[in-house]
């Protein structure tokens, strides 16, 4: 096998750790809002943070290192308009995404906190658990129409 394709393997294998990893634990951290047990709800918040860092963050680096190696040496012009909105989307799902990490692990410590003391969840669990709702829309879709824009190539 030749470098290119060797590098275009790694390449869609991210792109899928990506998209899938991001939408189980988006699911699995979704289904602790249904949950009353505030030690599920930490399970589900710390084992979502860490499939992150474990499979994500690697994910997200490979992504843009073996696509600009591929654009390279493909032969397409890194400058066109399907490649150009490609890399909008990438930037868009990581503006997202990096809050929604972010939130994520405030959201553990409100847990662990409540856990300790046995209270209730504040309002500000609930706030921040909405805006990481609405910020995983715009990322997901954003990856989605990656994948559209590397099969279609559209002119």
């Amino acid at each position: 096998m030749n470098a290119y394709l060797i590098i275009k393997t790694l390449h869609i294998i991210s792109s899928t750790i990506l998209f899938g990893t991001g939408l189980g634990i988006a699911f699995f951290m979704f289904s602790s809002r249904y949950t009353k047990g505030l030690p599920e709800k930490y399970h589900a918040a710390r084992f979502t943070i860490l499939a992150d860092f474990i499979f994500t963050v690697p994910a997200v680096i490979l992504q843009p290192l073996t696509g600009i190696w591929l654009v390279a040496n493909s032969g397409y012009d890194p400058h066109v308009l399907w490649l150009n909105l490609t890399y909008a989307l990438y930037v868009l799902a990581g503006i997202c995404w990096l809050p929604v990490v972010w939130i994520q692990i405030q959201l553990k410590r409100i847990l662990a906190e409540c856990i300790k003391k046995g209270s209730g969840l504040p309002k500000q669990y609930y706030k921040l658990f909405r805006i990481w709702f609405w910020l995983g829309w715009p990322a997901f879709l954003a990856l989605i129409a990656i994948f559209y824009l590397m099969v279609a190539k559209p002119a």
